[in-house]
């Protein structure tokens, strides 16, 4: 935690803890004492892919971008994760090692929680644990949607699945701005910045969505509905 430290703004400040209602009042503050609150600015990087794990962190405020990085510095989006999510924990309980990397959309608060003391409350509490293998479960999930979305999926409905994932998902809204440039756009569909931008362009001409740089306005959730479901 050193280099936090020292990069970043690092304080004691209370945060909450998802499902704090099936830990003890001991466990939950056993938690926090054991926990900083970490604050990144706009495209800080939180981890770096193939990094040892060190904390569980979760979301407590802001933005974050999920992605993998292959080869020839090709980078895939897999997500964004929001308030009250949790990062890595997918690798905390695997090898160690980040399988992806993650970098601030905006102003973002995260917590930082001791590794140990997490296992141990996990090792004692099985509800809190269960819950745990939920979120684990979800995110998997997820991932393995997103991958089949991109191999199988014609590209008008992978750029539907991109809208209604704004908008039903992080947003909650019909009106909202994407908060990645095109090409971040175009990583998180699977396809070129070109590919994106002409089809994102066919959506307004057909009067689907209205555009005006970075804010979308769904005009006919039906028709992307259908799209995102004809693939």
């Amino acid at each position: 935690m050193s280099k936090l430290v020292k990069e970043y703004s690092l304080t004691n400040e209370d945060f909450q803890i998802p499902f704090e209602n099936c830990l003890s009042g001991s466990e939950l503050e056993l938690l926090k004492k054991n926990s900083n609150i970490v604050r990144y600015k706009n495209k800080d990087i939180i981890f770096r892919q193939y990094t040892r794990t060190s904390h569980i962190m979760l979301i407590d405020s802001g933005y974050v971008k999920i992605f993998k990085e292959g080869r020839n510095g090709k980078i895939i989006i897999l997500k964004v994760g929001v308030k009250d999510n949790f990062l890595g924990l997918m690798s905390v309980f695997g090898n160690d090692i980040h399988q992806y990397s993650s970098s601030a959309i905006d102003a973002v608060k995260i917590g930082f929680i001791d590794i140990n003391i997490f296992k141990e409350i996990i090792m004692r509490n099985g509800k809190f644990a269960i819950n745990l293998l939920k979120t684990l479960s979800l995110e998997g999930l997820f991932i393995f949607e997103r991958l089949m979305s991109q191999s199988h999926k014609q590209l008008p409905g992978r750029i539907a699945d991109v809208l209604l994932y704004f908008s039903e998902i992080i947003y909650k809204s019909q009106v909202f701005n994407f908060p990645f440039t095109r090409r971040e756009l175009a990583e998180l569909a699977g396809t070129t910045k070109e590919s994106f931008i002409r089809t994102l362009t066919e959506f307004k001409n057909d009067k689907i969505i209205d555009l005006d740089g970075a804010r979308v306005e769904i005009r006919s959730l039906k028709i992307i509905k259908t799209l995102s479901e004809l693939g």
